[in-house]
């Protein structure tokens, strides 16, 4: 097998250090030397660990993707070296012969094979990008327990404001809960304070605010807003700094809102997970692949075990997810009448994912090529399959009892 590098380096990453193997050419059998050394995971260490693979003058270093115990690593090697980070499934070792030292000598010799791929790390702008957004995501699950817990502990009081307000944060309920901590009881006062629309149920909300809503209540209803005034002031704070940091980003960020299915926050999580730079995938199919909404290859003997999607980037799964919900709903839409189209034959959660996959892939040819978004007629698998569409609702009719004879029309 050809040497593509003949100096190169693995590491195994654990959480307190390294094992550090650099292979040479030298004396043995095979022509190569491996030198294995441990390497603590400071940042004084790694700067040592830096300047010592610079002067065994290594063209690569190889390093698994664990946990995130590989960032200092990577972002202090990265500024004088060549780093690759791959996936660890792809350097699996041979079973039952594991340790620090073997995996590190193992990565050395499949980095001077050049037999794996380097992962997609973006550049420090689009990492802090990322660390906003998924730091916003994770507030707003946060947020969005603790109202849950919110609301079951109400339960326990017989206060059954959710069951009458749908958002038991909002202004009017809001405005309850507050009143209730400061010692109101009366439901009637209580139902009063509602606002908007809400006012229409007042009678429902008198109802639903007759209970035995103590001390002990207030004081927990308490604890709980507070937690959920905190979660919103992070929100808050994340969303103005990201804000900031789309700036470069904000013409990539209106086209991709152009995209039914695709609000503003959502447009944020794309460029912040792909970089908003396709450069980095060869065609759609290679960004459906690194997402994980593509169907998998798991063929033995000829035959298919398994078409299970891959698992990707969560965040970004997650972000096409709910574009796709959005965008089926439009019943005059291109993706509303593929996603019906999928459903009758293949089901709702498999017809989902193919939504997901044809966003995403207006999305690369938008980001890779310039491309403005434009909405394909509703009526456009009619149109390219006319044949077919005929044959299947003639036979429809006939299985119902129908005898069908068809004649063009004057404007056909």
């Amino acid at each position: 097998m050809d040497i593509l590098h003949e100096r190169a380096a693995g590491i195994d990453i654990a959480k307190r250090g390294a094992t550090v193997c650099v292979r040479k050419p030298g004396g043995s059998e095979q022509g190569f030397t491996s030198t294995v050394t441990s390497w603590e995971a400071t940042t004084d260490r790694i700067l040592e660990l830096r300047e010592f693979l610079v002067g065994q003058k290594v063209t690569v270093v190889m390093m698994e993707a664990t946990s995130d115990y590989w960032k200092p690593f990577y972002y202090l090697l990265e500024e004088d070296l060549p780093v690759m980070l791959v996936n660890a499934k792809a350097a699996r070792n041979i079973p039952r012969r594991k340790t620090d030292v073997a995996d590190a000598v193992w990565l050395a010799r499949l980095a001077a094979h050049g037999l794996l791929r380097a992962s997609f790390v973006p550049p420090e702008p689009i990492r802090e990008l990322r660390d906003l957004t998924r730091s916003r995501a994770i507030a707003v699950r946060d947020r969005t327990r603790e109202i849950q817990r919110l609301e079951k502990f109400l339960e326990s009081s017989g206060i059954k404001l959710s069951s009458v307000a749908s958002n038991l944060t909002g202004a009017s309920g809001r405005a309850m809960l507050d009143a209730l901590i400061t010692g109101e009881r009366d439901p009637e006062v209580l139902a009063c304070m509602a606002k908007g629309k809400l006012r229409n149920k007042i009678p429902e909300l008198t109802d639903a605010l007759k209970g035995r809503f103590k001390d002990h209540h207030a004081f927990m209803v308490g604890l709980h807003l507070e937690q959920i005034d905190a979660h919103t002031r992070m929100i808050d704070a994340l969303t103005e700094r990201i804000e900031a940091s789309m700036r470069p980003f904000r013409c990539a960020r209106e086209a991709l809102m152009t995209i039914p299915g695709i609000a503003e926050l959502t447009a944020d999580v794309i460029i912040a997970e792909t970089g908003a730079d396709m450069s980095v995938f060869p065609d759609a199919a290679h960004l459906a692949s690194w997402t994980g909404i593509c169907p998998g290859n798991n063929e033995s003997a000829g035959k298919v075990k398994s078409t299970k999607i891959p698992p990707g980037n969560k965040y970004l799964k997650a972000a096409l997810g709910t574009a796709a919900m959005v965008a089926v709903r439009d019943q005059n839409s291109y993706l509303g009448a593929r996603y019906r189209r999928i459903k009758t034959r293949r089901g709702a959660q498999r017809a989902l994912v193919a939504i997901e996959h044809s966003i995403l892939t207006a999305i690369w040819h938008m980001l890779a090529n310039g491309e403005c978004y434009k909405e394909p007629d509703e009526d456009r698998y009619v149109r390219m399959n006319q044949v077919k569409t005929t044959n299947r609702a003639v036979k429809q009719l006939r299985q119902l009892g129908y005898d069908v004879t068809l004649a063009p029309t004057s404007a056909a």
